[in-house]
């Protein structure tokens, strides 16, 4: 009987036997089952009964197709389509390609798409096989900026280098991504974004000293002592007036991110002389946070001169989820020279108008990058 209601549910165990697999001994080896799902496929032969949950579904998922019980293999179908996030979307795509299951896959691509950050932030992101990866990285519509995916890959790089047993290195990193690699859209990134991806310089046998104004270190000014939730954006630029008592060179600001963890923002950077309104300098580009009350670069296409005594507003348009911003903000802020002892000194004043709130005591805007 127990052989009959087998050999009706599973045409694999008809086989077994009834058929050409079919053995007088009157057991039945089953490698590569756990034996929980095998538990679960008898209970759903014999009374329909479906016993699957999350640590078990994949086997189970996997004895169904073993053992061609299309009906079970469904119900495990359904279970991983209920139970997709964006936590799970990468483990559960390379299950899906593994056991051909297109609809599945294409449910959790789709899944990737919408919640791309999220879904690469997750630990089973790093875990996926190179042609997963190729996968993702063929789409058009992926919802992130490119550097954010582009720093992703390198982290499943490391990873993969690490279970190949290669050592971290630039050389392997490029080697276990293969073709990988040729899929990020570089093109897309802003100059600051790549510059910043590619932080260790090769060295080169070409004189590397400024010709210009740009001597000595890169330098910068925080305005604020303490950091607060929330800030809010509606299209209005968050402006602040600034003078200093020598000649200096801005070369972007340093501003707060989100609140709600990993975030990229759409950001419009100026740097205008008051007196006249006149623009001395901007630029249109964006920058990704991590969620920390730190501050995150963006730079200016070109440095900014900065004449002594004169009045200049630096102005800063966010397009993004609520911010950090500061607090107990100082109206004098002195830079010293580590090597020189030169003395730099900003003087913070209220710029009147639409400022989205921003001032001498609180907001955004935080940090000043400049070269003496």
């Amino acid at each position: 009987m127990k052989q009959f209601v087998l050999a009706v549910g599973s045409a694999v165990f008809d086989a077994m036997f009834n058929g050409g697999m079919a053995t007088t001994s009157t057991e039945i080896e089953l490698p590569d089952v756990e034996p929980a799902a095998f538990l679960a496929l008898l209970k759903f032969l014999y009374s329909d009964e479906v016993q699957i949950g999350p640590e078990t579904v994949m086997t189970t998922l996997y004895t169904a197709k073993k053992y061609a019980v299309p009906a079970l293999e469904a119900h495990c179908v359904e279970f991983l389509k209920k139970n997709l996030r964006a936590d799970n979307a990468f483990m559960l795509l390379t299950q899906a390609r593994l056991f051909d299951e297109p609809q599945l896959a294409s449910l959790c691509l789709e899944n990737i798409d919408k919640n791309t950050s999220d879904a690469i932030n997750a630990e089973g992101f790093t875990d996926i096989d190179l042609d997963t990866l190729v996968a993702v990285l063929e789409r058009d519509t992926l919802g992130i900026r490119e550097v954010r995916l582009f720093n992703a890959v390198v982290r499943w790089s490391e990873a993969e280098c690490q279970r190949q047993q290669l050592q971290v290195i630039p050389e392997n990193k490029r080697t276990v991504l293969g073709k990988a690699l040729s899929l990020i859209r570089f093109p897309l990134m802003t100059i600051e974004e790549f510059a910043a991806g590619n932080s260790t310089k090769p060295r080169v046998e070409f004189i590397d000293r400024p010709r210009c104004c740009l001597r000595g270190k890169e330098c910068s000014i925080s305005r604020f002592q303490q950091v607060e939730s929330r800030w809010g954006y509606s299209g209005t630029s968050d402006r602040i007036r600034f003078s200093v008592n020598k000649r200096i060179f801005v070369v972007g600001f340093g501003l707060y991110g989100s609140i709600h963890g990993p975030t990229d923002y759409q950001v419009n950077i100026q740097i205008i002389h008051t007196d006249s309104n006149t623009v001395l300098g901007q630029n249109d580009t964006g920058f990704s946070c991590d969620g920390s009350s730190n501050t995150f670069r963006v730079m200016f296409k070109e440095p900014v001169e900065i004449l002594p005594n004169v009045n200049y507003t630096a102005c800063a348009t966010l397009k993004g989820p609520d911010s950090h911003y500061g607090t107990k903000g100082l109206r004098k802020v002195i830079h010293e020279s580590p090597t020189t002892g030169a003395k730099t000194c900003f003087t913070f004043c209220y710029a009147a108008g639409n400022n989205n709130g921003t001032s001498v005591e609180d907001g955004q805007i935080p940090e000043i990058i400049f070269y003496t």
